[in-house]
């Protein structure tokens, strides 16, 4: 029993660990184009109050344009680095940008984010 007992407890700690680790994700869309003033001259179009999504659909590289620029939810190490440093340490709610990475430029909007 006491085999049975030490047992349940590293299994629990080791669960335990795994949800810690699991419960780190963000929803988060984007707006990908080729040049930094374009993603300048949408980030001034959003920050005079045009729709976020109607943008991303009519103006990103990426095909989650299609969907509003939507990424859905990952986790940490998802996206490349710079995408996800932006992510995973900036303020929610607030769109962040131009990001450059290998792709292009982002506008990126985090939705929300589990930490």
């Amino acid at each position: 029993t006491i085999m049975k007992t030490s047992l349940c407890v590293l299994l629990f700690t080791i669960f335990a660990s795994i949800a810690v680790v699991e419960a780190t994700d963000a929803h988060a869309s984007h707006i990908l184009v080729k040049t930094e003033q374009e993603a300048n001259d949408l980030l001034e179009r959003i920050n005079g109050g045009e729709d976020f999504a109607a943008l991303a659909k009519a103006h990103s590289t990426c095909p989650s344009g299609k969907k509003g620029g939507s990424l859905g939810t990952f986790r940490p190490g998802q996206m490349v680095q710079e995408f996800n440093d932006v992510v995973f340490n900036e303020d929610v709610g607030v769109v962040h940008g131009p990001v450059q990475t290998r792709f292009g430029y982002h506008l990126i909007l985090t939705h929300e984010r589990n930490d």
